[in-house]
């Protein structure tokens, strides 16, 4: 008796569309219709992004990597990371995505979440606003791709509440606050930020 038998064409197709990408904002509609910033999937905005951006002079380096979507019915969804050596002492945070706004025009993002993983040994990151469950975000800007890109492109380093005058995250992203020159936020060495409406 012959067993039925599955494509493996067919288990790709079904296995990407079951999957979620933060990169991946499917189809696009025209400009001015009421979706068309949202995709098959409920996207509205998404933004990703991994390497490394250079401190002022002496900061060192921060490693970064997130991936964040906005669904127009269940709100931000991701995860994101950063970690960086201040006076030998490790600041590093691990966090859920809460939400995300994005300025479709500047190529920027803000995302905002709570604190899942606090690793930090330096104790001006280990006070009560720095605990698991607490708010926590960062912003980015995507100056484009290869030899393409008008500039590097550019994140900050976490904030926390209090910082920037917000207490919560969802204040943070429907502020959206952007300093002029870019202002604290760092150039990448190595990596690639995407901003996507």
């Amino acid at each position: 008796m012959r067993q039925p038998t599955i494509s493996l064409a067919l288990l790709a197709a079904v296995a990407l569309a079951s999957c979620e990408s933060p990169s991946s904002t499917g189809p696009r509609m025209a400009a001015g219709d009421a979706a068309s910033t949202k995709n098959d999937r409920g996207i509205i905005a998404a933004t990703n992004g991994d390497g490394h951006a250079e401190l002022p002079p002496g900061l060192g380096l921060v490693a970064f990597s997130f991936g964040a979507n906005q669904h127009a019915t269940n709100g931000g969804l991701g995860t994101f990371r950063q970690s960086r050596v201040r006076n030998g002492l490790l600041i590093e945070f691990e966090g859920s995505v809460t939400c995300v706004t994005v300025d479709a025009v500047n190529h920027r993002a803000w995302v905002g979440g709570v604190v899942t993983v606090n690793n930090s040994t330096d104790p001006n990151f280990q006070t009560a606003i720095h605990q698991v469950g607490r708010d926590v975000w960062f912003r980015v800007v995507d100056n484009g791709e290869g030899a393409h890109a008008a500039a590097a492109d550019r994140t900050t380093v976490l904030g926390f509440t209090g910082a920037a005058g917000f207490t919560t995250s969802a204040q943070y992203c429907a502020g959206q606050p952007w300093a002029a020159g870019d202002a604290n936020t760092f150039p990448l060495v190595d990596g690639n930020i995407q901003v996507r409406p």
